[in-house]
């Protein structure tokens, strides 16, 4: 089961811990990204996110669909906000069960490197003394 989500509220992990349950899985890695408070020694105040939510979700299942692949997943959950966030709320989870632990931990890592690379949502950092947008891609 692969469940992808771009969403406007805040986002729960066990709402993506609940997409991976599963019996016969032997290991579950979740990563929760989250808006610290600063970015190379400059306080960050909050951040937003945009999106191209169709190409995103296309983009964040092709991810899903090859860590069920590679990794032999048996669920994969990705959940990515949009919008304006503060200071420790959470930007983005991924829940991923696999039949072994390893696979689990690489098949997470695989997708949070992977879907900066390539998912079309768009980071703004706000400073006290101004914003940027950071790593446009793709």
């Amino acid at each position: 089961m692969i469940d992808i989500q771009i969403l406007n509220t805040p986002l729960s992990i066990s709402d993506c811990t609940n997409a991976v349950k599963d019996p016969s899985t032997g290991g579950t890695a979740v990563f929760v990204g989250t808006v610290r408070n600063q970015t190379q020694g400059k306080t960050v105040t909050k951040l937003e996110f945009e999106s191209f939510d169709a190409m995103a979700i296309k983009e964040m299942t092709k991810i899903a669909e090859t860590i069920t692949e590679k990794w032999g997943a048996f669920h994969v959950s990705m959940h990515h906000r949009k919008g304006t966030l503060l200071i420790e709320e959470i930007a983005v989870i991924i829940a991923v069960s696999t039949p072994h632990r390893k696979a689990a931990f690489e098949a997470c890592e695989y997708a949070i490197d992977t879907l900066k690379e390539t998912v079309p949502i768009w980071k703004k950092e706000f400073f006290e003394d101004g914003a940027v947008w950071v790593a446009a891609h793709p």
